[in-house]
């Protein structure tokens, strides 16, 4: 080999070793950017577990988020119910819980998606509101979840389905989904700019159950209609420049409260509009819930 060969092939080798080592560098960058497989999140030490199949119609699920704390429990449940007017938003917008906020509070918590009724029309949201109720209690062995402290949480047409669980309870309606031999307890609810008489709100039409007299269906879906002794505790969270459902509804659930003297509490805001999963909401709610479980 001449001089001048033997240099062109040392220079090759270093070359190549270059090329070499910078296509080994991102694709190790690459192995370390992979998402890990879900499971305890070790940084916040909570569990959390998206898509949680809580109940089954016609071979199609149901499903929720879920998060809570490390450690052996039993912790209280706030399950959520988003908003929506019934058939639109999930359970990750806005209008639900951030569950993983809320395990940092050291609750079980549970956000659900329900069916639209642009795809089943009601009762169906409301059974699947209870479905979820009893898979709480049906999963009480395999989660860290305080039976005895469940709490329901919901926004706008999710505040109405919370409500309508806190007043009249089953009612008539068949049991859907599961877990029908559990049963539908729990401590209280927080309504946030929920509708409380369906008959005088101007999307309330949307409750159309199918062969059902409309006007009738929708007082028998009425909270107002079904307040007794028997009312689970309400927080209600509500302002009077409302445009989606105006504080009439509020007030005048307020007010028959009152009369049948069921425990709750009204947080009437001024100039908050359509009240929202806020800071405050999250606040009073908070507050309520350690009220009703006797803390202070």
């Amino acid at each position: 080999m001449t001089k001048l060969s033997a240099t062109l092939a040392a220079m090759l080798l270093t070359l190549g070793g270059l090329l070499l080592t910078s296509f080994a560098q991102p694709a190790s960058k690459a192995v370390a950017d992979q998402p890990k497989d879900k499971g305890p999140d070790q940084e916040e030490k909570m569990v959390v577990k998206e898509d949680v199949v809580y109940g089954r119609i016609q071979g199609a699920g149901l499903l929720a988020d879920i998060a809570y704390p490390e450690g052996a429990g039993p912790f209280p449940v706030i399950l959520s119910v988003h908003g929506g007017r019934w058939f639109r938003e999930s359970k990750s917008t806005h209008s639900a819980i951030k569950v993983r906020q809320w395990a940092r509070f050291g609750f079980f918590a549970v956000s659900i998606e329900y069916r639209l009724i642009g795809c089943t029309p009601a009762p169906a949201c409301y059974q699947d509101v209870l479905c979820a109720i009893r898979w709480v209690h049906a999963h009480a062995g395999e989660y860290p979840i305080d039976r005895q402290r469940v709490f329901l949480i919901g926004q706008s047409a999710g505040g109405h389905l919370v409500s309508l669980a806190a007043t009249l309870g089953e009612g008539p309606f068949k049991r859907t989904g599961g877990w029908e031999d559990q049963p539908h307890d729990f401590r209280g609810v927080i309504a946030v700019s929920a509708p409380y008489d369906l008959n005088k709100l101007d999307w309330g039409n949307g409750w159309t159950p199918l062969g059902e007299e409309p006007v009738a269906a929708r007082q028998l879906a009425s909270p107002i209609h079904h307040v007794s002794a028997k009312t689970k505790p309400i927080l209600v969270i509500h302002s009077d420049d409302d445009h989606s459902v105006p504080i009439r509804q509020a007030l005048d659930m307020v007010q028959v409260l009152e009369k049948a003297k069921v425990r709750h509490r009204f947080v009437h805001h001024k100039d908050k509009g359509h009240v929202s999963i806020t800071d405050d909401v999250i606040r009073e709610a908070r507050a309520f819930v350690e009220e009703i479980s006797g803390k202070q």
